[in-house]
């Protein structure tokens, strides 16, 4: 029996992820798909999977930015409640099977749930190492993206908040590491242009502190110490990130202040 949940994701180019994320919302009683223009067998896919019976609209838009994408696929949204999950995300058995609870729960608009990464090297991560609890289970209409967030973008809630106290999202992703700090480079270059426009000024000592406090969250906090050194490695590369953020918003403003123009080399006497 399906539940009086939307299931939404946005994608481009996600053939190999997809459809175990599709089958993992098969108690959704509609899935939405917002593909930004994917070249590879990601369409035939999704085709396939409406063909098997599964609820599925695919939408096509063009891209928004990872919050103006998400809202847009949460405006389709037409049940009771809304499931918010990317394509490399998969619904856990034990948050699957509690679904029904939770959206019978009364006076609750969202539930907060956390996500177990796969570890290069290791596997999924043990279930006592969780990430943040984030609202993804929420009523429809009582939220919304913040469209200021070019990254990591959050669901802005009404009402009561609580955490879902069983399973979680099943994170698959398995890149190199090569590839995984070109993506810290990508997100952290997005982070320090946001808080540039939000008038966010520099704080340089931030690249002392922030990189160490960052990885010590997540390596005792979040538990990754039990994961081994892949464990270890992730909570590193996150390190890697909260440095990079702060040192592209110091290097905004610092060269706002000496753009990089050669001086004459005659008058560098001193060298």
């Amino acid at each position: 029996m399906s539940l009086p949940i939307s299931g939404f994701v946005i994608c481009l180019n996600e053939e190999p992820y997809i459809e175990p994320c599709i089958r993992s919302l098969h108690m959704c009683a509609e899935i939405v798909v917002v593909d930004s223009g994917s070249t590879d067998r990601t369409l035939d896919i999704l085709d396939r999977l409406k063909a098997e019976g599964f609820p599925l609209r695919v939408l096509h838009e063009p891209w928004r930015g990872y919050a103006g994408q998400k809202q847009f696929a949460l405006d389709q949204c037409r049940q009771e409640w809304c499931l918010s999950v990317d394509s490399d995300e998969r619904i856990s058995l034990r948050l699957a099977a509690d679904l029904p609870k939770l959206i019978a729960t009364p006076d609750v608009t969202a539930w907060r749930v956390t996500r177990y990464p796969y570890l290069g090297g290791f596997g999924y991560a043990v279930p006592q190492a969780k990430e943040r609890f984030n609202a993804r289970l929420f009523r429809n209409g009582k939220a919304h993206f913040d469209l200021t967030a070019k990254v990591h973008e959050g669901i802005v809630t009404e009402g009561r908040v609580e955490k879902a106290p069983n399973g979680g999202l099943l994170h698959f992703r398995p890149i190199g590491m090569k590839e995984q700090i070109l993506k810290e480079n990508k997100y952290s270059t997005l982070k320090a242009e946001m808080k540039a426009e939000q008038g966010k000024p520099a704080q340089p000592f931030k690249m002392l502190f922030s990189p160490w406090l960052y990885f010590l969250r997540l390596y005792f906090h979040n538990g990754l110490w039990r994961c081994g050194w892949a464990g270890f490695v992730n909570a590193a590369t996150g390190g890697v990130y909260a440095f990079l953020t702060e040192a592209k918003r110091w290097e905004h403003d610092a060269v706002a202040r000496i753009p990089p123009v050669e001086p004459d080399f005659r008058d560098l006497d001193q060298y």
